[in-house]
């Protein structure tokens, strides 16, 4: 017997419903698609026409059984987009970061090469970007089919409270204080001195650095003095503050892979007062380095931010 272009029709709709409802539906469908068919004929049509502009209106079986089923054809819809979007941009300033820094620690107190620890926190990094979107999109995609309700309920109180652009006179008041103490520690260390032996001052630092230092201090409090005159962050001035992190980041860094930040003799007596091994002093060092590069690549990402803020 051959198959009519309706039954082939009703066939693909109902295919994927229960044996109960694939007798409704197929009633309904039948019925519905023989009147537009006789509306046709009776305005003149051939019926084979007719009956192929019918279902061509129709559309696709599969979106019409999705509309009898109730059932979504998009990934995550508009009840947990947003939600959606914003977790994943969150994890995604979040994971990666904390993912590539850990691998990289790991790798250099394990003394691997540069390449490795490179190659690794890369690959490393790349993986939890897929893996974040992967997971969080499939948690709720089956939010999504599931019907589930988070509840989660939008209200008035959770409006952004407005940003001030620039920088008040409060802060400034606060980042020139905290660099006058560490200009005053660095003085202090190379003049007083907060350890001392036999009656003798013995600084922290290399005793050659103090005036560098000084200077880096004297350059940042000139750059928040000029912020707080220009009232807002610009794109000159977000590059100038990457600078200056990346002046601050590889004076430390290059002096503490050299061995050179530090006062040797300081380093001797402390090993000596406090036993301490090589390899813990390593780890120590690693992890100021790292700590070091964490802020510096912190307050450049911090000045882009406020520039992107100031220029809404």
């Amino acid at each position: 017997m051959t198959t009519t272009l309706t039954q082939r029709y009703i066939a693909a709709t109902v295919k994927s419903f229960s044996p109960a409802a694939q007798v409704d539906v197929r009633a309904e469908l039948e019925a519905s698609i023989a009147d537009a068919i006789e509306g046709r004929v009776e305005q003149g049509e051939e019926r084979e026409d007719a009956e192929r502009t019918v279902l061509t209106e129709l559309g696709d079986p599969a979106v019409l059984a999705a509309g009898y089923a109730d059932r979504p054809l998009h990934l995550i819809g508009p009840r947990y987009y947003v939600t959606w979007w914003r977790l994943v941009k969150l994890l995604l300033i979040i994971v990666p970061v904390c993912v590539v820094g850990g691998v990289a620690l790991g790798q250099t107190l394990s003394d691997a090469p540069i390449g490795t620890i490179i190659g690794q926190s890369i690959a490393a990094g790349l993986s939890s970007i897929v893996h974040v979107c992967f997971w969080v999109t499939l948690v709720f995609a089956v939010l999504e089919r599931a019907g589930a309700d988070t509840g989660l309920q939008w209200d008035v109180d959770q409006l952004p409270e407005p940003q001030p652009a620039g920088v008040g006179r409060t802060d400034l008041i606060a980042q020139l204080a905290i660099l006058a103490l560490a200009a005053g520690a660095i003085l202090w260390d190379q003049f007083r001195g907060f350890v001392r032996t036999g009656g003798e001052a013995l600084p922290l630092l290399s005793p050659e650095l103090w005036p560098y230092l000084i200077a880096l201090v004297g350059l940042e409090a000139a750059f928040a003095i000029v912020l707080y005159v220009r009232g807002r962050w610009s794109t000159t001035l977000a590059v100038i503050n990457t600078a200056l992190a990346v002046l601050f980041a590889s004076l430390v860094l290059t002096l503490l892979v050299r061995g050179q930040l530090f006062n040797p003799e300081f380093v001797a007596v402390f090993r000596a007062v406090s036993g301490v091994e090589q390899d813990t002093l390593r780890t120590l060092t690693i992890l100021l380095g790292f700590s070091v590069a964490g802020i510096s690549v912190w307050d450049i990402i911090d000045g882009w931010l406020k520039k992107h803020r100031d220029g809404r």
